[in-house]
């Protein structure tokens, strides 16, 4: 008896492992396709090539939130008769030449189309090998220096030149301020802030101005002799077009040594970074830019709006709802992009790549084409304005050419 009771006990046994087996791979199987895409929509992938620490990052950030808001506003576009969902792929270059290529390769591996970016025309100039060896073009959102698309095909972008920039302000400094001594200022090694210095003194000196330049290494915080020699070296005017983080800190310290000569810088200082060092204080800043607020009151509208509906865009946008030029100037390369794409017939990017030279689009920021000799836009005005030290906003002065 007791040998029948045992063999029923081990079946019973088996029949409970075998059932529990049996019910193991019943849930499992969801699990295992919940990486599935849950709908069967086509997508095409757009890189978003920015800093969003070091350095730039402040400006970066702004910079990136206009590509965001416009993909809220544009979600899908029509390619090749087939609509596509437009996924964003953000990577963070820290602002670092040296960190510039492994972002720009997690680009290439996630399959982008096309990329946007970046803030800093250094981090463009470390990473275009790469996006030109997967045959991916890229568009320049506020990278201003000439050998971002000096020399290749694959590297656009839809702001203006320092060459430009720099003769811009080199003339506001003449007309504005009747300038003849200036005193510039640049960080060691980085493209921008020399390039435009370089710039600005080529054409303050053909207009008969004499300039005093000075440069200080990477990792430097402490700006207070850079502002002596400039309050002693006879100058009218402070050319500075350095990092924001930097700005801020030659702000405090211009005030601090009673600095009554202007502030000039280039688009990197247009930021509510600039407007919060410069409150309250006894300094004159004015900037050139790509975008003056109020230029297109449906975007601004839209914009801020979007800013306050999210938390965490609004922190990105420095905690108020301020508009960036560069936050506009994102805003337009995405649609630039749509525009490729849909003229592309394809995600390819090297079909993409030949469609961006003959895009015309009107953007927020005016209308963009594309010369044909090294994909730069077609610009040929800045606006200027300064920094209202009571209200802590920026007041338009006005639009400047270059002679």
């Amino acid at each position: 008896m007791k040998k029948y009771l045992a063999i029923i006990l081990a079946c019973m046994m088996l029949i409970c492992v075998f059932a529990g087996c049996g019910q193991k791979a019943v849930t499992e199987s969801p699990a295992a396709d919940a990486s599935a895409p849950a709908t069967g929509d086509k997508v095409v992938k757009i890189g978003v090539f920015e800093p969003a620490s070091g350095d730039n990052g402040a400006g970066g950030k702004q910079e990136a939130l206009g590509v965001q808001y416009a993909n809220t506003v544009q979600p899908t576009v029509d390619i090749g008769g087939e609509t596509y969902k437009v996924e964003l792929v953000p990577v963070d270059n820290q602002s670092s030449n040296d960190k510039a290529v492994s972002a720009a390769q997690e680009l290439v591996s996630a399959g982008v189309s096309v990329v946007l970016g970046s803030y800093g025309s250094s981090v463009c100039m470390a990473a275009s090998d790469t996006f030109k060896n997967a045959g991916i073009p890229a568009i320049g959102i506020t990278a201003t220096n000439p050998n971002v698309t000096a020399g290749n095909t694959h590297y656009f972008r839809i702001c203006f030149l320092d060459p430009f920039q720099g003769t811009v302000l080199a003339n506001f400094a003449k007309d504005q301020f009747q300038s003849e001594k200036a005193y510039c200022l640049a960080k060691l090694g980085d493209d921008y802030s020399v390039g435009l210095c370089n710039y600005f003194k080529e054409a303050f000196e053909k207009l008969g101005g004499e300039v005093v330049y000075e440069t200080f290494p990477d990792g430097n915080s402490d700006f207070s002799s850079y502002v002596t020699n400039a309050k002693n070296s006879g100058a009218d005017v402070f050319f500075a077009p350095v990092s924001t983080d930097a700005a801020a800190l030659i702000i405090d310290q211009a005030n601090a040594q009673g600095i009554t000569m202007p502030i000039l810088a280039g688009d990197t200082w247009d930021s509510n970074v600039i407007l919060k060092a410069a409150k309250d204080k006894a300094v004159k800043v004015y900037v050139t830019t790509f975008y003056q607020e109020g230029g297109n009151a449906e975007f601004d509208a839209g914009f801020k709006a979007w800013l306050e509906s999210d938390s965490t865009a609004l922190a990105s946008n420095n905690g108020d709802t301020t508009i960036a030029a560069v936050s506009a100037m994102g805003y337009d390369a995405y649609f630039v992009a749509l525009e490729a794409l849909k003229a592309a017939g394809t995600t390819d990017s090297k079909a993409v790549n030949e469609a961006i030279w003959k895009v015309n689009y009107t953007g927020v920021s005016g209308a963009i084409a594309f010369d044909s000799v090294n994909g730069d836009a077609i610009r040929d005005t800045a606006y200027v304005k300064t920094a209202n030290t009571e209200t802590g906003a920026w007041d338009f002065v006005g639009v400047q050419t270059a002679k």
